[in-house]
């Protein structure tokens, strides 16, 4: 059974969590809360931690410090109590290319355990229209194909909490538009939870209910995307994400003073 988690507490909340590499350091003193049942965008450039992050919470890395947990499981701790209702996605990890899809899918569905695994995956391959490609081999999908295969299988056992790596990544703007909004409707009906790493400013200022900006390993700012835009005075996020990745803010400053 599964524990429950009351209502007020956050989804995810890391606190002071540390990761280094010897001299380098790829996270630092980062604490953040994810709010149960939101789209939290994680943001940042190449380097800024979001990866480390993200493997820390799946638990296929330890942090050198600090603290993690998901629906109020100590994920450092007890893992195997929190992996099951949780799920991850990216088209840039590849599924086994040999495999078809469907083949994938009933694979990942045997390791999480799925009850009425045809069924769910069916379910799946209509809800994402990948119906013309379920029996091909995986690599002889084209990108967005293999986009679409990602998120059916970060979905195929119905998380509560979904972590998602560029989840639109190579598709075309109607098809990525359908996602988030097939992404959205998850959210809504089932109370899950989505954290989302992504470079599409557009896609977080629709989606992400709360916004965390990540520079050099630490977490820089926060706030809704409205809140940020008044903040930096910019009429989009992808200003913004600039104005943090370059100082550009305190270039200003220097300028004037």
């Amino acid at each position: 059974m599964n524990a429950p988690v009351h209502a007020a507490e956050p989804a995810i909340e890391v606190r002071r969590l540390a990761k280094r590499y010897g001299a380098v350091t790829a996270i630092e003193e980062l604490s953040f809360a994810v709010p149960r049942g939101s789209i939290t965008a994680l943001l940042g450039g190449n380097g800024a931690g979001k990866t480390t992050t993200l493997a820390i919470l799946l638990g296929v890395l330890l942090p050198s410090s600090g603290e993690a947990r998901v629906l109020g499981i100590d994920i450092l701790k007890h893992r195997y109590r929190v992996l099951p209702r949780m799920n991850f996605g990216s088209p840039y990890v590849e599924l086994p290319k040999r495999l078809t899809v469907r083949e994938n899918l009933a694979v990942f569905a045997q390791l999480y355990g799925v009850r009425d695994a045809t069924k769910r995956i069916a379910a799946l391959a209509e809800e994402l229209q990948m119906g013309d490609f379920m029996n091909r081999p995986t690599g002889t999908l084209s990108a967005g194909q293999k986009t679409r295969a990602a998120l059916a299988k970060a979905l195929v056992n119905r998380p509560e909490v979904l972590l998602l790596d560029e989840p639109t990544a190579s598709l075309d703007p109607d098809t990525g538009d359908w996602v988030r909004a097939y992404l959205e409707r998850y959210v809504a009906e089932n109370e899950a939870t989505i954290l989302l790493a992504s470079h599409n400013m557009g896609e977080v200022e629709r989606m992400a209910s709360l916004v965390l900006m990540m520079k050099a390993g630490r977490l820089v700012d926060r706030g809704t995307a409205g809140e940020l835009l008044a903040k930096y005075g910019r009429d989009n996020l992808e200003e913004v994400f600039l104005d943090i990745a370059r100082d550009r803010r305190k270039a200003e400053k220097e300028t004037v003073a």
